[in-house]
């Protein structure tokens, strides 16, 4: 069975992401140094997987 990528698009900024990571972030971490640390392996994460599946 193919799976087309597409079927899994979210249209949204960078902005709208960077956001809503940060949210979740801010929610599962004790502090602001932990949550921006969590913030930033998420979006490096979804960045590399972006990149890879080109």
């Amino acid at each position: 069975m193919k799976v087309n990528r597409n079927d899994h698009r979210i249209d949204t900024t960078l902005g709208e992401l960077i956001a809503t990571i940060s949210d979740v972030a801010f929610e599962y971490s004790d502090d602001t140094k932990e949550a921006y640390h969590l913030s930033r392996l998420v979006l490096v994460e979804i960045l590399k997987r972006r990149i890879s599946h080109r």
